[in-house]
């Protein structure tokens, strides 16, 4: 693959290495001399921090606005089989999304081996693309939400995000699965990313008295205000839940108005048409709401299966992801349903 190109310095001059405390204001020897150290002269992050004497964070942001100033431009070459492209623009194109990235197709499953076990391993670099091109700088707030998907993903490498904050978008330190322990996936993920890890230490669904002091409690609060002040979310998404064999034990499964859900997200239930679907108990849910979700500028699904095909396309109508990792099979699969509900609204 083509290395990063870095134009020629327009100025010999050095304007030191401390910067304003804005990225913008940079000067282009010191964005220049940063990713030529990077990517031509192949220098880690903390080589250069050392060799400019400033910190690896600011080394980050340098490589970062490099980029954003045209300083560095990086050309993606296509490979001569442009169908995993193709495939993944007209899923994209269908349900009005940023971006579709596949994986590879799943292998089949081993001797005792579930298409869960493998799963992780074969979405991860996808995954990673995903999280590389949402823009994280240091200090940014990276939201993760429970889940078998997002667990299984934090047990392979993910992309260097350094000083990102990872925060869970849901309670659930009282539950028993390690997938839908939030904190436990929240720690996996700030660990394969580099991050600050925060954590959520209250049960997804506190009774009423509980759910009043802890909603008061100022760790409790510090992770609440981080969510509308994200910038990126990685969630799973959940197939109808009156469908699931595994599913939260917060989740009423007996409420009448869960029959009308067909997935969710981040814990929070939605019907075919994206509108929100509450149940008993849902105003003292301890998760991101479906709403602030929306203005998160990126929002990163990850899903795959025949299960999850409308879950996803509601997903996507009620906007509360916009940027899909799955494998070529399900995006086949959601092409063709897509297909089948345009023709029969035209019938």
């Amino acid at each position: 693959m083509p290395r990063p190109s870095v134009p020629a310095a327009s100025s010999a001059k050095s304007d030191g290495v401390a910067p304003d405390t804005e990225s913008s204001h940079f000067s282009p020897t010191l964005l220049y001399t940063a990713a030529r150290l990077y990517y031509e002269d192949e220098a880690t992050q903390a080589e250069i921090a050392e060799k400019l004497g400033t910190s690896r964070a600011t080394v980050s942001r340098l490589l970062a606005e490099a980029k954003r100033q045209g300083v560095v431009r990086i050309e993606v070459v296509p490979p001569a089989d442009v169908r995993p492209t193709e495939l993944a623009d007209r899923v994209a194109r269908a349900l009005n999304l940023n971006t579709v990235y596949l994986s590879p197709p799943l292998p089949a499953p081993g001797p005792g081996r579930s298409v869960v076990d493998i799963m992780g391993r074969v979405l991860a670099p996808a995954t990673a693309r995903a999280l590389a091109e949402a823009g994280l700088l240091p200090g940014d707030v990276l939201l993760v939400s429970s889940g078998r998907t997002v667990y299984e993903l934090a047990q392979h490498e993910l992309t260097s995000l350094p000083g990102v904050v990872v925060a869970p978008t849901v309670g659930g330190n009282d539950q028993p699965y390690e997938w839908y322990q939030t904190n436990e996936i929240t720690r996996l993920v700030a660990n394969r990313v580099g991050g600050r890890a925060n954590y959520l230490f209250a049960p997804a669904l506190p009774g009423p008295a509980l759910y009043d002091s802890l909603v008061e409690d100022p760790s409790i609060q510090r992770v609440l205000h981080q969510w509308p002040h994200a910038r990126c979310a990685l969630m799973g998404v959940g197939a109808p839940p009156l469908t699931r064999s595994d599913i939260p034990q917060f989740v009423p499964t007996g409420s009448t108005s869960l029959r009308s859900a067909v997935g969710d997200v981040c814990s929070r239930f939605y019907d075919r048409n994206g509108a929100p679907v509450d149940f008993d108990g849902a105003e003292r849910l301890i998760a991101l709401e479906l709403e602030t979700l929306r203005h998160i500028p990126v929002t990163i699904a990850v899903a795959i299966g025949k299960d999850k095909l409308e879950s996803i396309t509601a997903g996507a109508r009620g906007g509360y992801f916009n940027r899909l990792v799955t494998d070529p099979a399900t995006a086949e699969a959601l092409l063709m349903a897509t297909d089948d509900a345009a023709q029969q609204e035209v019938s």
